[in-house]
């Protein structure tokens, strides 16, 4: 039954898309091409003249748009058009028009891209609206839209034709324009706490930064093997060395890794370093800057995601790893000691672990995410993890199995990790070399040796702290939107066999 009804749309489909090319090879041999006009003087957007009536009353104007609505009634017809900004209605007559322009205009279909000139008045119903003295036709549109205008919801097809998506659901554009301002504020909060923003290589020769699998490609010329980069952190730490003391960057980072609602291969992130500061440094900023935003795009710091209440307000919660695991779960790894002695625990309590990442540091970080990660819905500071997981970030000086690290939890999600950065380059070199062991015995997600960072560290790193935000997840939080794919305007998909 489904496949007759999928038959029968794409032949109506097909039908329809025939009446418009139809109309198009008319105009054409008219001599009316609309795909011939390269330019329309337009002078105000529909929003300008909504918002601007008392001044324009009566004035004449020019406006563009998409057709989205049109009644047709003999001699006079209302047609509505969306622009960049605002819907606004037209009056269309045959009186001002004029025979054969009128004809014209009735032919024309919903999605048509055309323009308007006439002055600005309000109909009897008290709607601002334009009296049209001539239409002109600026585009065709050679498929008709979804469902007659009456919206796209299928999911799958609204993120692969994201151009329909924000013609037919309004919401979805103010999704993208609040990201927008999200992005701005996030720079204009940089800026004025003095960070430079800065811009590092994509493309890079050695796979580290972070633990990721990453994405392989080659470069011809240098016959040599590259890298989409997994994070720009240690190119970033490179310009502290040479004198920039705060820098930030925003930009795309690449992961070879699973796809899910909160995952993307290539996605949005925020990374800064300022030199003289820790990891304590970084948690203030890390609340001010986002508690910032959300005042400033929002008008609140008290927002609704997915049905939990959040509270933005600083100061949030801060609490070591160790001590969160005890919290939630009564166990005390104070107490255990050897890495023997975390597996047995891990093994009765069902937390799995493999023979790569079998330590009790590993095993921590284990429990950590199994049981405690999906509790923290208010904003926490997750502090102090074991060494094993963090190979860029500095020793606790009271306790070396464990770095001067957290991560900020919302929600049951992680949104930033920062470091109290490593700047000894003779420890960063062992550690490296741990990496390159795993690597060895197959740890795909394991970083590689970098001599010239390691160099950069012999030179001198001032303490420096470091921050790294996720983006695409904080826009998420602050649009209420339940999937990554909702605020990424082309995200991945594995493309179709046939053309749709």
């Amino acid at each position: 039954m489904n496949e007759n009804n999928n038959e029968e749309q794409e032949l109506d489909m097909n039908h329809l898309i025939k009446i418009r090319r139809d109309k198009l090879e008319e105009l054409q041999s008219n001599g009316k091409n609309p795909f011939d006009i390269t330019k329309y003087n337009r002078t105000h957007t529909a929003g300008e003249v909504k918002n601007n009536y008392a001044e324009l009353e009566g004035k004449d104007v020019q406006v563009a748009g998409r057709i989205i609505a049109k009644r047709i009634m003999g001699k006079a017809s209302f047609c509505t058009i969306q622009d960049c900004d605002e819907k606004i209605q037209s009056y269309v007559s045959i009186n001002d028009l004029g025979e054969e322009s009128y004809k014209e205009f009735k032919t024309y279909d919903i999605g048509d891209i055309i323009g308007i000139s006439g002055f600005v008045f309000k109909t009897r119903t008290e709607e601002i609206s334009v009296h049209a003295k001539e239409v002109v036709l600026l585009s065709k549109s050679l498929r008709p839209l979804p469902e007659k205008f009456h919206g796209l919801k299928d999911s799958d097809l609204r993120y692969r034709q994201r151009y329909v998506d924000l013609i037919v659901n309004p919401e979805v554009k103010e999704t993208f324009i609040l990201r927008s301002k999200i992005i701005k504020e996030i720079r204009k909060f940089m800026d004025e706490k003095g960070f430079m923003e800065v811009e590092t290589p994509t493309l890079t020769t050695v796979s580290t930064g972070d633990a990721a699998r990453p994405f392989i490609t080659h470069h011809n010329t240098l016959d040599l093997q590259m890298y989409l980069r997994i994070a720009p952190e240690l190119n970033l730490k490179r310009l502290i060395v040479g004198g920039f003391d705060k820098v930030y960057e925003i930009g795309k980072n690449f992961r070879n890794e699973g796809m899910d609602i909160k995952h993307n291969p290539e996605f949005t992130n925020m990374e800064l370093y300022s030199a003289y500061s820790d990891y304590n440094d970084m948690m203030n900023i890390t609340e001010q800057l986002i508690s910032t935003v959300a005042n400033n795009v929002l008008g609140t710091t008290k927002i609704t995601y997915q049905g939990q209440e959040i509270d933005l307000t600083p100061s949030w919660k801060r609490i070591t790893m160790l001590d969160a695991i005890k919290e939630v779960t009564g166990i005390d790894f104070n107490t255990i000691k050897t890495d023997e002695e975390a597996q047995k625990l891990a093994k009765e309590k069902g937390v799995e672990f493999d023979d790569i990442k079998n330590t009790r540091g590993h095993i921590i970080n284990e429990f950590f995410e199994t049981f405690v990660e999906e509790t923290l819905t208010q904003p926490t500071f997750i502090m102090d993890y074991p060494v094993e997981v963090s190979p860029l970030t500095k020793r606790k000086k009271n306790n070396p199995s464990l770095v001067e690290r957290f991560e900020l939890f919302i929600g049951g999600r992680e949104y930033g990790n920062a470091y109290s950065e490593l700047n000894d380059p003779i420890d960063q070199y062992e550690r490296f070399l741990k990496q390159v062991e795993a690597k060895a015995k197959g740890d795909e997600e394991a970083g590689e040796m970098d001599e010239d960072f390691i160099n950069a560290l012999e030179i001198g790193l001032p303490p420096t702290g470091g921050l790294g935000i996720g983006l695409d997840r904080l826009i998420m939080l602050l649009t209420d939107s339940a999937s990554i794919r909702d605020i990424l305007f082309f995200p991945t998909m594995k493309p179709l066999s046939d053309r749709q």
